[in-house]
């Protein structure tokens, strides 16, 4: 995966995810309701093809994305 196929939201929101912040805490930063960041995690789960968000996020320091 090459970070040029993530969208600027979606780049955004993996680096919060990265950093610990939890779906509310993403939202209220963002100014996204809760279920905004949801349907963004599902999506970037499915573009790393990855389950969880720590299975995510190993895949994204390995490919150099964050």
């Amino acid at each position: 995966m090459n970070n040029t196929l993530l969208t600027n939201r979606e780049l955004t929101i993996l680096t919060r995810i990265a950093d610990g912040m939890t779906t509310p805490q993403i939202a209220k930063d963002l100014g996204l309701s809760p279920e905004t960041v949801k349907w963004y995690r599902k999506q970037l789960l499915a573009k790393f093809s990855a389950t969880t968000s720590s299975e995510m996020i190993k895949k994204v320091v390995e490919q150099h994305i964050l």
